[in-house]
Order: C-alpha cells, then structure tokens, then sequence
C-alpha cells in the first residue's frame, strides 16, 4: 500500500492498480479507500484504477484546516506528483462533493467525470443542525458511535437483510478513522459551497450514479445532476441504498466499464 509524500510535505495513502486510462476515486463519509476494494480488482483492466485516502482520513496526513475545497486542492497536488495531466474522477457521497469541487476549480485536469450518490445543493437547516450533533457525538464517542447511528440509512434494506456481514466491514473502516478528522468533514459538509451554479460549465462525459434506495441523497439529487451536466448519463444501481458501490459492485462495475469503454 504506497504513500505518497507531496511537495507540501503532506502525505498520501492511495491504491493504484492496472495500466489504462487513470480513473481516481473518492471515498465517502467517514469511510477511507478500502470501501473501492471491489472497484480495485474488478476494473483494472480498463483503466489504472488509483483510490487516494482524502486528507486525514485512512493513511492521508491532514494538513490545515478541512474544506471540500481544499480536499479538491489536495486530489489535484496528488494527480500532478502522480505525472497524470488528466484524470477522470469518480467520487461517491462526500468524494462526489470533492470531485465537482475538483470539475469548477482544475477543468484542465479532467477527462471525465463519475458523481455516485452525491447532490450539489447545500444542507438544509434540518441536515446542518444534524451535522452539529454529529460533531458533538464523535468528539464524545468517537468515529464507530457516529457510523453505528448511520447504518441504518446508508445501507438499504435489501443489503442489511442479506449482507450483514458487509454492515460489520463498514463498521470496522469507520471506527479506525480520527474522529478529530471525521468532526472537520463534518463542518467541511455542513458548509461547502453550492456546486449547482457549476454543473452548466462541466463539459467532459460525465455518468451519474445512484442506488435506487438511496436515503441519504435520494434518486432525485441524482436526477438534478444529470438535468443540469449537459449530454451526461444516469444510472441507478438496483438493490443499493448511499453505498451503492459495495452493495451492488457487480452493477456498479457494469455502468463504470460502459462509460469508461466509450
């Protein structure tokens, strides 16, 4: 598992497998790069497949205050230390906010874009206030308390019957994230940007995904995207809730492979 040490100093811990087209992927809240294993070993015959951990999460240094924008300036050091000029860029939940962060400030730097079950509208008071509380309770708890309580609506129905022993894998990446970390997402989340005025400008092939029982940014985020990113592409995943790419990889790969082969 290499480590990159970027000429900032800050370190990165990433997966890089195969020796196609670069597809950087972005891993969700409070989760690291372990959550894109199947994706690692399912597409590298397509594409060089490279999972960075986000800064302070999994084996990423965190370096300054935590933002989705710095996070995005953090994924564009890294493409540039790795000698990649472009990159299409996937991000799932909080990785899609980077990833359209990535798409407004480094346009340059992309060839094609992927948003998993992510949305580009800012929390409402309802969501902020519950971000509040979600801070206070890592802080009190730590990182395995806070994914515990958001178990029950990241993972659809069908997976928790089925796939029990998936919910105890997630739990085990969550728990060793640094809840000082995990409390700067959170207010990095409860006041990113807009992403919405952007979406017009974003002009590289861009495939929206979202797994039909999506609680936590519902089919109707994705559709938002996918109106508003001209000539773009969406997709649902069946039988997946917000982690539609460890609850269904099988459909995940499938829509990715496709996008990635035109």
């Amino acid at each position: 598992m290499p480590v990159l040490t970027l000429p900032n100093g800050a370190t990165v811990g990433y997966d890089d497998a195969g020796t196609g087209p670069p597809l950087v992927l972005l891993h969700a809240f409070p989760l690291d790069r372990a959550m894109w294993r199947a994706q690692l070993a399912d597409l590298p015959d397509v594409a060089r497949v490279i999972a960075p951990d986000l800064p302070g999460f999994g084996e990423s240094a965190a370096v300054g205050a935590f933002t989705v924008e710095s996070a995005a300036d953090a994924v564009a050091a890294f493409v540039t230390a790795l000698g990649l000029p472009k990159v299409a860029l996937g991000g799932l939940s909080m990785g899609g906010y980077v990833a359209l962060a990535f798409a407004r400030k480094y346009p340059e730097k992309l060839s094609a874009l992927i948003l998993a079950d992510t949305r580009a509208g800012i929390d409402d008071s309802t969501t902020r206030a519950g971000r509040e509380k979600a801070i206070e309770l890592v802080k009190a708890e730590g990182t395995a308390a806070l994914f515990a309580g958001m178990l029950p609506r990241v993972l659809s129905e069908h997976t928790h019957a089925t796939d029990p022993a998936l919910a105890e894998r997630l739990k085990a990446v969550a728990a060793r994230q640094k809840p000082e970390s995990v409390a700067a997402a959170l207010a990095a989340l409860r006041d990113r940007p807009d992403a919405n005025p952007g979406l017009k400008a974003i002009g590289v092939p861009t495939l929206v995904l979202v797994g039909e029982h999506d609680a936590v940014t519902p089919p109707l985020s994705a559709a938002n995207l996918a109106a508003q990113i001209r000539g773009s592409e969406l997709i649902h995943i069946p039988r997946a809730g917000h982690l539609a790419n460890v609850e269904n990889p099988g459909a995940f790969g499938a829509a990715v492979r496709t996008f990635l082969a035109r």
